[in-house]
């Protein structure tokens, strides 16, 4: 079976191949390869690269592989330019510019991993490429020759020729000079010299032997092939003397240099001419002049002429420029390309457009025009886009610089309420997405898990509850059983008008709520959810939502609640929120319908992922979003397959510009913020229980509170560290408790969690520890795991051999190296370096915080350089929750649940019966919420 791969960058900036789906087969960024390009590509990314440019790998790519190709291939191009005389000298290529690089990684069409891409990234691989060029040039008896020759026929060095064409200002009448020259060394050894083409004639003829001169014009035989100026030239023979052309002559061989090149001839012509973007006046379109305080339906102004590196022709100069037939025309002292009917074809069908919108054009429109995407079909003929010039206005321009580098650029009042410091990244996060809801732009905070989003759009609802920032700060505690605060509520929803709406994962109520409590006791939040309000109180709501909840500035509530509960769209909401929000990836799903029909003043998208890794999620994320902007999902699939190769990558690289406004996107690794980051970063994930687990887990409470009736001493502390121990076994899995093989995922809600957690690191290519004092969990959950992964992990428990431990820390170090690894406490609690791992997961907790720290210090110590994420699993409603809080709240209670010097045995035998029954009871509405 041949499996599909895509491409990706690694988090160092890499390359490697990676299993692809069938939705990224759908969308055109993964296919299945052939296998010598899989298998060059496990040897080193240059050797893949260079093995995809080869003829033996001629046919289409997936677009992200597309690119990487196009980029190797822009390397051998220099290369062959470099040493196009021949010799024994190595001459490297100089890599692109700055410049130059910045836009190469500005037309990459989505992949996985392209956050980590930079102007460095390029430059490694550019050097990669050229060492790798240089081994194998050096295995081989014909050097460099022989190995170019090896990847295409057509790439020749020794006795190559040369095309040149240049100016020649002295004749008006033929103002371009051609000549055609080959490569040729008097003496074995000597430095090789250009030598005019009709020397190899004259030799030829002069031996009587046509075999050599045959062997050297076959690139020109090519050439000829691509290009009817040169088989003119050739047929004649007028190719081996010095020829004058004019205008209409050198447009042809300047319009025809790529497939010049591509035949095995080098090419010399004046650097203005650039064969991807040749100089040409074009069509301007500016889009956006006029400023906006809020975008409507139609917002955006139109302005349309002809310009000339973005400054306005003269009327003289439209003139001659319509009048030229010759493809080209002298104009402000340089060449530049016409085409005087593509030109005014564009000229009017801009002008038609902007006509029909007198009042203005649709910002989502507007997007996508200077994104080059045509999804809608909204757009004038693509024909004519290579005359075109469509840039934003003066207010558009700064707007848009706004959304997409907000650093600094965005100011807004410090809010006295909110009782934290952010952090600067975190400060510019607020600012953005303020001033994007305040454009009415639907946006998406896709911050790396561990930046703090939550805090960031906590205070964006204190800035909106308090414009001002620095009014009196209130004595409101956080509602959680929707009880009425009297006068301080009559303030609040005097200064909003309407309450925002939060919908979320079950796991994550916990920390939004401990997180209002903490940092924005001012803002009154109620959590519409069955574990925090009775029945009667949710039928309330559901009566009469708008005045039941008119005192509120933040509802919470889950996916699975708002899939049923219909009032939730008849409140017209001031924010819509998703915080975890690939929930509704899957724009088919009645869960996802359902939230799209919820009104709201502005919407926010809350994810730790790239959003645009997989383009069919990506369309059902905006059309919530902002919805429109990549039109129909037919309409977007149909966009994004296009037939030809090239035209893919275009299109899909016009989509990463069209959402690039929307989306802001901070990572751990970004320089500015590393300073700001902790190095550790806990995270407490709030896990449900199973009707299965709830189920063993009373009738283990049951029983321990019969034989509490009876037992004492001794008896009665065994009986509780026994039942103790089968509680955080049922809050693992019933399997574990019940000693049985089958651990099914759907029994525990951990596992659900874990698989959350799992899939983020997936997109982000991050590895991950996870802990566990069950050695006999191990291998459950490297199972699943693996299955999740769709690679093997490692497992390290006691009965792995003292020879092996090594083995695996050094097989999971490696940058490819599994994605997990699971550790029993006891046996990798100490001694490992594992600092490839960006992630720690305490699958059940120790309770005892100097073990459960000694366990994370396998990630967290000496040569990590990127903050270790540390997420500890808690049962909700469970015992687990209980002890979790009594650490939270003072972590120095430490020494009274345990015994002496920190011994994991805990002190809770100590409590009398009613105390510990209470202590170890289950909440059933949290547990099962």
């Amino acid at each position: 079976m041949t499996l599909a791969h895509r491409i990706a960058v690694t988090p160092l900036g890499h390359l490697h191949l990676v299993a692809g789906t069938d939705e990224d087969v759908a969308y055109g960024v993964a296919a299945e390869l052939p296998v010598k390009l899989v298998k060059t590509f496990k040897e080193s990314p240059a050797a893949g690269l260079s093995y995809s440019v080869s003829s033996r790998a001629d046919g289409p790519l997936p677009a992200p592989l597309q690119f990487w190709r196009a980029f190797a291939n822009r390397y051998f191009t220099a290369l062959r330019r470099s040493n196009s005389t021949g010799g024994g000298d190595w001459r490297s290529p100089e890599p692109p510019d700055a410049a130059t690089l910045k836009e190469i990684l500005a037309e990459a069409p989505p992949m996985l991993g392209l956050e980590y891409a930079s102007p460095e990234t390029l430059v490694e691989l550019w050097d990669l490429l050229d060492e790798h060029t240089s081994v194998q040039a050096k295995r081989r008896k014909g050097g460099l020759a022989a190995y170019l020759h090896s990847l295409r026929p057509e790439w020749n060095l020794h006795g190559r020729v040369t095309f040149h064409l240049a100016e020649n200002k002295k004749n008006p009448e033929r103002p371009f000079a051609f000549l055609a020259t080959y490569t040729s060394s008097e003496t074995t050894g000597a430095t090789p010299r250009h030598v005019p083409l009709s020397e190899a004639l004259k030799a030829s003829i002069s031996s009587g032997n046509s075999e050599q001169l045959d062997a050297l014009l076959t690139p020109v035989s090519r050439a000829a092939e691509a290009c009817p100026a040169i088989a003119k030239l050739l047929d004649s023979k007028a190719l081996f003397s010095p020829q004058a052309w004019g205008i209409s002559q050198a447009f042809e061989f300047f319009s025809s240099v790529p497939q010049i090149e591509d035949s095995g001839v080098i090419v010399r012509i004046p650097d203005w001419w650039n064969a991807s973007r040749p100089p040409r006046p074009q069509v301007t379109v500016r889009v956006g002049s006029k400023q906006q305080a809020r975008l409507g339906s139609e917002s955006l102004d139109l302005d349309v002429g002809i310009t000339l590196d973005g400054q306005p022709l003269s009327d003289d100069e439209l003139e001659q420029l319509m009048a030229a037939r010759e493809g080209m025309t002298l104009l402000r002292g340089k060449w530049v390309q016409v085409d005087a009917d593509h030109l005014q074809s564009a000229l009017q069908q801009w002008k038609d457009l902007r006509d029909a919108h007198a009042s203005g054009i649709g910002f989502l429109e507007g997007m996508r025009l200077l994104a080059g995407a045509a999804i809608t079909g909204d757009d004038v003929d693509e024909s004519v886009q290579p005359w075109t010039r469509i840039e934003a206005g003066d207010w558009l321009r700064e707007t848009l610089g706004k959304l997409r580098s907000p650093n600094g650029k965005v100011e807004i009042t410090e809010n006295s309420h909110l009782r934290a410091t952010l952090r600067p990244y975190q400060s510019d996060g607020v600012a953005w997405l303020y001033f994007a809801t305040q454009l009415g732009l639907g946006v998406c905070l896709a911050d790396d898990m561990g930046l703090g989003k939550t805090i960031q759009v906590i205070s964006l609802l204190l800035h909106l509850k308090y414009p001002g920032g620095s009014e009196t700060r209130g004595t409101a505690k956080t509602q959680r059983q929707g009880k009425t605060k009297g006068a301080s509520k009559v303030a609040a929803k005097a200064q909003q008008s309407r309450p925002s709406l939060l919908i979320l994962p079950t796991s994550l109520l916990g920390n939004w709520q401990r997180e209002v409590e903490r940092f924005a006791p001012d803002l009154n939040m109620l959590v519409a959810h069955r574990s925090n309000l009775d029945a009667d109180t949710l039928k309330r709501i559901a009566a009469n939502p708008t005045a039941e909840l008119a005192p509120y500035d933040l509802v919470a509530t889950t996916y699975g609640l708002a899939r049923r509960q219909k009032w939730l769209t008849e409140i017209d909401w001031n924010l819509v929120i998703l915080d975890e929000a690939q929930a509704i990836k899957n724009s088919g799903a009645a869960q996802t319908k359902a939230i799209k029909k919820i009104p709201g003043r502005g919407r926010i998208l809350l994810s730790g992922t790239p959003v645009e890794n997989h383009l069919g999620d990506l369309w059902s994320l905006f059309d919530f979003c902002a919805p429109g902007l990549l039109g129909t999902a037919a309409a977007f699939k149909r966009f994004v397959n296009a037939k030809d190769e090239d035209a893919r990558a275009q299109r899909l690289a016009s989509v990463r510009k069209l959402i690039q406004p929307y989306v802001l996107r901070r990572m751990k690794t970004d320089p500015q913020i590393v300073p700001d980051l902790p190095q550790k970063t806990e995270m407490r994930v709030d896990c449900g229980l199973t009707r299965v687990q709830t189920t063993l887990y009373k009738a283990v409470t049951d029983d321990l509170k019969d034989s509490l009736e009876v037992a004492s001493g001794i008896q009665r502390r065994g009986m509780v560290l026994g039942a103790l121990m089968q509680l955080k076994q049922i809050c693992n899995h019933p399997a574990l408790h019940l000693k049985q093989s089958d651990f099914s995922p759907d029994d525990s809600g951990k596992f659900s969690e874990l698989r959350t957690i799992a899939e983020t690191l997936i997109e982000k290519q991050e590895k991950m520890l996870v802990f566990t004092q069950f050695q006999s969990m191990c291998g459950p959950l490297a199972d699943y795991l693996s299955g999740i992964f769709e690679r093997e992990g490692l497992v390290l428990t006691g009965k792995t051999a003292t020879k092996k431990r090594s083995q695996l820390v050094n097989e999971f170090q490696a940058e490819t190296g599994p994605p997990f690894f699971v550790i029993s406490v006891k046996a990798g609690g100490t001694g490992l370096n594992l600092t490839a791992a960006s992630h720690v997961v305490h699958f059940d907790r120790w309770w005892n915080p100097a073990v459960e720290d000694q366990a994370t210090d396998r990630a967290f110590r000496i040569g990590q350089r990127r903050n270790v994420l540390v997420h500890k699993f808690v049962c909700r409603g469970s015992l687990e929750e209980k002890i979790d809080d009594m650490i939270r709240d003072k972590k120095a209670l430490s020494r009274e649940l345990f015994g002496a010097q920190g011994k994991d045995e805990m002190q809770l035998t100590e409590m009398n019966d009613a105390q510990l029954l209470d202590f170890v009871s289950l909440d059933l509405n949290k547990a099962t919420a």
